[in-house]
């Protein structure tokens, strides 16, 4: 069987791929001159920029979704092991796009939910590689392999969305997931991140066996890899029942009365993959009970991969859930959440008050991102078809703010070793551009004016929450809002508390940062982090108007 290729479709991915490969001939064959690191993460910097506006010209184009990697009309369809054979009829030819024939399925589809996630996942890189090339600019960092990993990164979290098929959905996930640490391994002799490392790929090794587990159910109680027909399997009604099963249900052989009566009449073991599958993102996304992780990684991590981590890599794993959720399972939700309302409800109020109790500015960033994932997850929680709009408008919004919140943080390490909050006081009298972007991107994550970027990214998820009768979750989330309110204020408070001079600055002394090579990229990234959420403040039709409303009526 031969599949055709629509090199359009994958454009990013090889923009990305072979500026991948271009950084490690350069590393390999450059003398080591100091202009050879700014080169790699210049170049670096180029193909991102290069892939994302390929992704910008894909959704200005109009027209149909691009597909390719489909399977030849005519194959014959699944028999759906373990619930009857199915009845192939029509299905769509894609999540978002267009009904097509039934026997026509592609694994890669590049639509408006496509476009949304890869631009974040490159936007959101191109603020990286600028924080990576001011960790870079010194040190004994591997820079050709630095450069390289991150790359790898970003092609997994731009082809994750386009995935189609439990196998390359699985396939995208971990390149997202495995190049990062690597990453945090590559800070050599400094044993907090050789801890980071260790911890991070056991928590990879472990999330990864039990999502497989539970796809590999998935498939064989379906017999089909495809989002779309798994779908269509789940809805058609159970014609026949494997030997020794028992006898037919009532109304087996007709179309379901209810969402409550698929749940009843399917296997059990489908349950049982959809809460493995839903295990296995949560521990991709850092959500409660699967978040111990986060804290010590994000310290132990270099400031870069922490801010990869709380961006990049949980976009990519919400990417899959609502994927799998609301393209496959979308005939389950009766199934499924209430589970994660409750995981929601668990992960904000968790994540908050670890929150409070930090005292190192990357550790409260990283216990902030859980409480934020639960956000995030919270309009799942509710059985409305617009939920996944309001999930993507909230990662979209949280996503500039929070890199903005790294980029300051790590201007501020690059002077001083304990990145401790008290390193912050009095940095509007010392760095006015600094301190105030700080203080603006916090007031951002906790929704106070005149950061109302936050504020319409809380409202957004209040108004799916209670429309889709979530009466309670919005309160837990109010709640949660309010105690969110404290630490980022205390931060905030910090900034603008002078130092008394008996106690000297509260940064210590500088040290050397690789000069103007060190600084100017992250300012660079802290400008464009602050364009962004003062733009996304004063207009957030910006982000509403690119959610993916079609995929969202096909689910």
């Amino acid at each position: 069987m031969i599949q055709s290729i629509d090199y359009y479709a994958v454009a990013p991915l090889l923009v990305l791929a072979l500026t991948a490969g271009l950084v490690l001939l350069l590393d390999a064959f450059l003398p080591r001159a100091p202009y050879t690191r700014p080169l790699l993460g210049a170049v670096t910097l180029a193909g991102v920029l290069g892939a994302l506006g390929v992704v910008i010209a894909q959704a200005v184009r109009g027209g149909d979704p691009l597909r390719t990697f489909c399977v030849p009309a005519g194959l014959p369809g699944p028999a759906r092991a373990g619930i009857g054979p199915l009845n192939l009829g029509t299905l769509a030819s894609g999540p978002g796009g267009p009904a097509g024939d039934s026997s026509t399925l592609c694994s890669f589809v590049v639509d408006d939910f496509t476009l949304v996630f890869a631009g974040l996942a490159l936007a959101a890189g191109v603020v990286v590689v600028l924080l990576s090339m001011a960790e870079l600019s010194f040190g004994d960092i591997p820079v050709g392999e630095w450069y390289f990993l991150l790359l790898c990164t970003l092609i997994g979290a731009v082809a994750l969305p386009a995935s189609r098929d439990l196998i390359m959905l699985v396939v995208a996930l971990e390149l997202v997931s495995l190049p990062v640490f690597a990453l945090t391994a590559l800070r050599r002799y400094d044993g907090r991140s050789s801890e980071a490392a260790v911890k991070l790929f056991l928590v990879s090794v472990v999330s990864t066996a039990v999502m497989l587990f539970g796809v590999s159910l998935l498939y064989g109680m379906t017999g089909t890899v495809y989002l779309d027909r798994l779908a269509q399997v789940l809805r058609e009604p159970i014609t026949a029942l494997p030997a020794g099963s028992g006898p037919e249900p009532a109304g087996a052989t007709g179309a379901y009365a209810s969402t409550l009566q698929i749940a009843y009449d399917l296997p059990p073991v489908l349950t049982v993959a959809m809460v493995l599958v839903l295990a296995g993102f949560a521990f991709k996304v850092a959500a409660v009970p699967f978040h111990a992780w986060a804290g010590d990684v994000y310290q132990g991590a270099p400031v870069p991969v922490a801010a990869l981590l709380s961006v990049i890599s949980k976009a990519a794993g919400f990417a899959g859930l609502i994927l799998i959720l609301i393209a496959a399972l979308g005939g389950q939700v009766a199934v499924w959440a209430p589970l994660v309302a409750i995981i929601a409800a668990l992960t904000m109020t968790v994540g908050n008050l670890l929150a409070l109790r930090q005292h190192h500015a990357v550790r409260l960033l990283a216990w902030s991102s859980v409480a934020q994932s639960g956000y995030i997850l919270a309009p799942l929680g509710v059985r409305d078809a617009e939920a996944m709009s309001a999930s993507i408008a909230y990662l979209v919004f949280y996503a500039a703010m929070n890199l903005g919140a790294f980029a300051v943080v790590m201007l501020v390490s690059r002077r001083g070793v304990r990145g401790e909050l008290d390193d912050y006081r009095g940095l509007a009298f010392r760095n006015p551009a600094a301190g105030l972007a700080l203080a603006f991107f916090l007031i951002c994550l906790a929704g106070l004016p005149p950061g109302l970027a936050g504020l319409f990214a809380k409202i957004v998820v209040f108004r799916e929450i209670v429309g889709g009768g979530g009466a309670w979750l919005a309160v837990v989330m109010a709640v949660n809002t309010v105690v969110g309110l404290y630490y980022y204020l205390a931060w905030a408070v910090r900034i603008f508390t002078p130092v008394p001079a008996a106690e000297g600055a509260g940064i210590p002394p500088a040290e050397d940062g690789g000069g103007r090579s060190g600084w100017v990229p992250v300012g660079v990234a802290i400008t464009l982090a602050a364009v962004v959420a003062v733009i996304f403040s004063v207009a957030p039709q910006t982000v509403l108007g690119l959610l993916p409303e079609a995929f969202v009526a096909s689910g």
